[in-house]
């Protein structure tokens, strides 16, 4: 699996219209960064360096900022009405998503990781 068409299409029905809209998203408002397939799970990273991740489970969507940007918006992430844990928040499949939560988490994670040269937080 290499594109993220590839990786969608592979998911269950019930969980591909949200994977779609989440990563259209994405790269509607994110032109700059690049999706790739790596853990056998969609990302995007910017010069190299990891930005945002996701990944789907029978109950929800997982959104994986790493630790930090977790760390950074858990009130945010409790207020929009999600669960989180060290590495990831996750919202359910029945929940709407708080886009301008997500675009938060990009831009914070793009912000401090701007001069990182690791994929990785060290």
């Amino acid at each position: 699996m290499e594109t993220l068409n590839e990786y969608v299409a592979q998911i269950d029905p019930k969980q591909r219209e949200r994977m779609q809209e989440v990563l259209d998203w994405v790269k509607e408002n994110f032109p700059n960064l690049k999706p790739r397939i790596a853990w056998n799970q969609p990302m995007f990273t910017d010069h190299g360096t990891y930005i945002i991740g996701f990944s789907v489970s029978k109950k929800h969507l997982a959104v994986a900022p790493e630790a930090v940007g977790i760390t950074q918006f858990a009130d945010d992430i409790v207020e929009a009405g999600y669960d989180y844990t060290k590495q990831l928040m996750r919202i359910p499949w029945e929940s709407p998503v708080d886009f301008s939560l997500l675009e938060r988490m990009i831009k914070f994670n793009m912000a401090d990781k701007v001069d990182c040269t690791t994929f990785w937080r060290k």
